[in-house]
Formats: structure tokens, C-alpha cells, sequence
């Protein structure tokens, strides 16, 4: 179906060119008319026509002003002119428009059929092409999430990967040097802080997975990772390595809402961990680093600034079991640092059984290195001969097994000492926290200014906040108030009005509200029963 719009101010014309046009084409043609410059211009712009006949003189707005106009808005519709002037000007600016024929009247049918016809094969032509346009951006569709998903799994799983890594970022159009990642974990529900069915949640991935592409593409110009058990990897690029606070916060506020619509759109349950901004060629650390966030952060979003944790390891190869081993063991995750130290053990022994003093090498220096960083950690003491027998207990070992052992051991202990100094960091976070309200409770201070200061997102902050406190910040920060407003109310010397502004409140009646609601009573009969 063509739609063709015929313009003329002559009726005898149009009905010429609409008998014209019909007789040949039939059912072929949607046609419609107009006799002026402005119903020109608005019947383009609701019939949307493929060919328009235009005359050059008519009333109001010429031809040549209304197929400007329409061009404004329509490109593609192909003009044909008809002019009972044969005059340069014209047919000029009908060049300039981009009109495909210039026929001047008294026109024949057969002419009018020709360039009818002409028309008709250019709009054929677009519409080919239009076509194959969208079957090409159709195959990229089905195509480019296989392209991030191969270059997301090789970032993570390939050493060698760098050596044709800028093959992947040019189809992907990667231009930053940097980039973080985030893990999005999904399941039914969360009990202990751990997603529940994961297996089957795995399973209902296939399905939501291109939801999942669009929504998370919507808060974030990044890549999206293949489904990875009830995992969901996300590689944001970034344009610097260096990422402030303000940022960072902003940053964790995005995965949020992120998390919150991914929750609302898909019925599953959401969590994430964040890394740091990492060059493109070591981003695989931000990775490790948002796992960790993921596993530690007790909230549905966590970065890994926000949770106490070493500095990064540059281990030997094996890499993994050896990041793995260190990783596990600086987090306190007995387990999982158990697991890590057997993996590693039986790999030695499995690869180098004749090399008993290279095993003991770097039995040692794993330990020491955990041991090492434990003690800048404040969980382990340290002396130049506290390791004095070391050597000799590796040495005296009767087998791999007995070996083995003294490894656990030595792991247990410094899994230990990290769970210790943990929980001790937590509370100095609170302790610091809570310290400052307690000096600066008469100022006009928030939850993000306390954030700030202790350098943790106001998210997370909150979170550890209300799980080391027994009470939210602002319940906290009220309770304070009011403890130093009853103080400052047995001062005769001082009116309500300076006792409000004194405790923190600019409303005196905000101030007697939530006294009221603390004490039972108002400020002036709380100071009247004093006496």
C-alpha cells in the first residue's frame, strides 16, 4: 500500500490526478487531498504520505514554503512537483528539497504514471532497506548479549586473556581504561543474609535474564554477564581510576534502585556487591572485591569500601587457590579458608610430591603472609622471634598429612584473630559515630554528614548502625537530645526556648512535640514537677 497526498488548488486537477492514479493502481493507493499550502503541511503531518504531487502556486502557503515545512518533519516523503511555471527559480529550489521530478503543466497521464511509478520503486527501495535494517539490528540484538557475556566470562576465568582482549572491546565499544564490577545475586527469599534456592532461582534466570538486561541497562551504561548459578555479573565502565566519596555513594544509590525495580519488575529476591574502580587489564579484582561485599555486607547493597578488608595480594600461580586461600582467611570465613588451604595443599602434592622442601616454602609463606597482614590488622601479636619454631615444627612433620594439619592450624588462628579485630572495627565505626553526636547533638546534624565522616556509604552505615546500637541513627541521635534537654531544663537560668535551640531544635513546638512523646510531658511541666 502507497499513500500519496495530491495538492492542487484546481479541483478539475486533483480529480484528473486521482482518476489517473486509481485507474492504474487500484487498491495499491491510499489517496488523499488538499488545495492549500497549510492543509498541505497538515495532512503530511497526519497521513505521514510515501509520495506527494505538489503545485507550486497555491493559496496561503506556496508549494515550495509547505514541502520546506514538511521536510522539518518528514524526510523520507518523495515529492513530485507540478507547476504551470517553467521558471529556474523554481525548479531550483525543488532541487534543494530534494523533489524527484519537475513536470510542468499542461502534464500527460502517461507522465504522471511514470513518475508515479519511479516513486513507487523508491519507496520500495526504503522500505527494503528499512527492512534489512532491522533484521540486522534484530541479529545484533541476539548477538551483542553473547559478545559481553564471552567477554565477561573471559575477564574472570582466563589468565591470558589480555592478549586479545582490545578484539572484544572494539565490538563492544569499550573506550575507558577503567571499570568496577557488581555482582547481582538473585533467589526466593533471604534468611541469614544468603539468597534461598538458588538452584531453582538459577533455572528461572533463563527467563527473566532479558528483562534483567534491560532494566539494569536503563540505571547503567555497562555490560551484562551470563547467569553464573543465581549470579549476575555487571561491568560498569568508568572513566578514571580515582572514584570519591560523593561518587561512590551515588554509585551504590544507583544498584539500589536498581535492586528495588529489579524486585518490583521480576519475582525474585535481589542483593549486590560492589568493587572498586579498577584498570580494565586487573578488573578481575573488582570482581573478587564485590563478592566479598556481596558476602559480607549484611545489606541488599554493599561496596567493598564499606566493609573491613585487606589490601589487595598479588599471589603466585596457582592464582585463583592462592587469592582464594588469602581472601578467605583475611575475612574470617573459617570455612571457606579451610576449603581454600586443602584446594592448595592438595594441588602441591599432587604436582610436586618429590619437592618436600618446596612444600614447606610455601606452606611458610603463606602462613606468614596471612600472618603478616592479621597483625597490621590489629588481630595478631607479632616479635622478631615469635616465629622462631616455625622452621623446626615444618621440618619435624612425619608426612604430608601431619603438614597438612600444622597449615590448618596455623590458618585457624589467624581466622580467629580476624574475627576478633571485625567486630572490634564495627564498633569503633559506632563508637566514632556516636561520639561525634554526642559533642555536636546542639548542630543540625544528619545521617549522611555522620557517613561522611566515618567513611562509610550512609546505606551501610545505617545498617551497622541499627545492628550495633540496638536503635537507628536518629533514634539515637533524638535519645541524646533529650537526655541533655532534661539536664539543661533544671537550669532555671535558661528559657524553653534556649533549651530547644541548646539541644539541636529550631521549632520550639517540634521540640515540645517530641519531648512530650519522650518524657509524657512538656517541657514546662517536666520543669514545673522539678520545682
Amino acid at each position: 500500500m502507497y499513500r500519496i497526498l495530491l495538492a492542487d488548488d484546481e479541483g478539475i486537477m486533483l480529480e484528473s490526478l486521482k482518476n489517473i492514479i486509481t485507474s492504474n493502481y487500484g487498491n495499491e493507493c491510499e489517496i488523499a487531498c488538499a488545495k492549500t499550502g497549510r492543509a498541505v503541511v497538515e495532512q503530511a503531518e497526519n497521513f505521514r504520505p510515501d509520495i506527494a504531487f505538489v503545485d507550486i502556486q497555491m493559496p496561503g502557503l506556496s508549494g515550495i514554503q509547505a514541502m520546506k515545512e514538511v521536510r522539518k518533519f518528514n524526510k523520507s516523503t518523495i515529492f513530485i512537483v507540478i507547476s504551470a511555471y517553467d521558471k529556474f527559480y523554481y525548479a531550483q529550489e525543488s532541487i534543494n528539497l530534494g523533489v524527484m521530478e519537475y513536470l510542468t503543466k499542461p502534464v500527460s497521464k502517461k507522465k504522471i504514471l511514470e513518475a508515479c511509478s519511479k516513486a513507487m520503486q523508491q519507496v520500495d527501495e526504503t522500505r527494503r532497506r528499512r527492512s534489512d535494517d532491522l533484521k540486522i539490528r534484530e541479529k545484533l540484538e541476539t548477538v551483542v548479549p553473547m559478545i559481553e557475556s564471552g567477554y565477561i566470562y573471559n575477564l574472570l576465568l582466563q589468565d591470558e586473556f589480555h592478549t586479545y582482549q582490545s578484539n572484544y572491546r572494539e565490538l563492544l565499544n569499550i573506550e575507558k581504561e577503567y571499570a568496577f564490577m557488581a555482582v547481582v545475586e538473585f533467589g526466593d527469599s533471604v534468611e541469614d543474609g544468603i539468597l534461598t534456592n538458588a538452584v531453582g532461582a538459577s533455572v528461572r534466570a533463563s527467563r527473566f535474564y532479558p528483562e534483567f538486561r534491560e532494566i539494569t541497562k536503563g540505571f547503567f551504561d555497562c555490560l551484562v554477564g551470563p547467569v553464573m548459578g543465581n549470579c549476575i555479573v555487571i561491568l560498569v565502565p568508568h572513566e578514571s581510576g580515582n572514584v570519591e566519596y560523593e561518587e561512590r555513594v551515588e554509585i551504590v544509590t544507583r544498584v539500589r534502585n536498581l535492586i528495588h525495580k529489579l524486585e518490583n519488575r521480576i519475582d525474585s529476591k535481589f542483593r549486590a556487591g560492589i568493587g572498586r574502580v579498577r584498570p580494565l587489564e586487573t578488573v578481575k579484582e573488582s570482581y573478587t572485591e564485590a563478592l566479598c561485599a556481596l558476602r559480607e555486607g549484611n545489606s541488599h547493597v554493599a561496596h567493598i569500601n564499606d566493609i573491613p578488608r585487606v589490601q589487595d595480594y598479588d599471589g603466585e600461580y596457582p592464582l585463583d587457590l592462592e587469592n582464594k586461600y588469602f581472601q578467605r582467611t583475611i575475612e574470617a570465613d573459617y570455612a571457606g579458608s579451610t576449603e581454600a588451604a586443602n584446594q592448595f595443599f592438595n594441588w602441591m602434592t599432587a604436582n610436586y610430591r618429590d619437592y618436600r622442601n618446596d612444600i614447606e616454602i610455601k606452606v611458610l609463606e603463606l602462613v606468614m603472609r596471612v600472618e603478616y597482614t592479621a597483625f597490621f590488622k590489629g588481630s595478631m601479636k607479632y616479635g622478631f622471634r615469635y616465629r622462631e619454631n616455625y622452621l623446626k615444627e615444618i621440618q619435624s612433620c612425619t608426612d604430608y598429612e601431619e603438614l597438612r594439619r600444622w597449615f590448618l592450624e596455623k590458618t585457624e588462628a589467624v581466622v580467629r584473630g580476624m574475627a576478633t579485630t571485625k567486630e572490634k572495627e564495627s564498633e569503633s565505626v559506632v563508637a566514632k559515630a556516636k561520639a561525634y553526636i554526642d559533642e555536636n547533638y546542639q548542630k543540625d546534624i544528619s545521617l549522611d554528614e555522620v557517613s561522611r565522616l566515618v567513611d562509610i556509604s550512609p546505606y551501610y552505615f545505617s545498617k551497622l548502625f541499627k545492628q550495633e546500637q540496638g536503635e537507628n541513627f536518629i533514634e539515637y541521635l533524638t535519645r541524646t537530645r533529650m537526655q541533655k534537654a532534661r539536664k539543661l531544663l533544671k537550669n532555671q537560668n535558661y528559657s524553653i526556648k534556649e533549651v530547644c535551640a541548646m539541644s539541636g531544635y529550631s521549632d520550639p513546638n517540634y521540640f515540645s512535640r517530641i519531648f512530650k512523646k519522650y518524657e509524657g510531658m512538656t517541657p514546662s511541666e517536666y520543669r514545673e514537677r522539678l520545682g
